[in-house]
């Protein structure tokens, strides 16, 4: 019954043609590093964009958005605290962010 609605579920192949060439390398990067966190990552490939969480309950750590020039990145810990919003460019600010994402993932119990 996969699809019986909204069509068979996405997968990053497919999301990968949509997302501009100016951002596909820090694109594969994060999503790579939000992969490597642990075993228990699942990841949501969705219309416009991509969501990242831990275990079956799925809450979420990560969501990845790409633009033109760049990715918007929202970053939840915890249901009780607003998501952060943090717009990388370059392979600088990835790593800044890479540490708050893996904060985000440990923090999720």
């Amino acid at each position: 019954m996969d699809g019986l609605f909204l069509g068979p579920k996405r997968n990053y192949e497919d999301f990968k043609r949509q997302i501009p060439k100016s951002v596909l390398f820090l694109f594969d990067s994060l999503r790579e590093y939000c992969l490597g966190l642990g075993s228990n990552v699942i990841e949501d490939v969705r219309a416009h964009r991509i969501v990242f969480g831990k275990s079956l309950s799925f809450r979420w750590f990560a969501d990845l958005e790409p633009e033109a020039n760049s990715i918007i990145i929202k970053i939840q810990r915890d249901r009780k605290e607003p998501f952060h919003t943090r717009t990388v460019t370059n392979e600088i600010e990835l790593e800044t962010i890479k540490t708050e994402i893996s904060d985000a993932y440990k923090t999720i119990r």
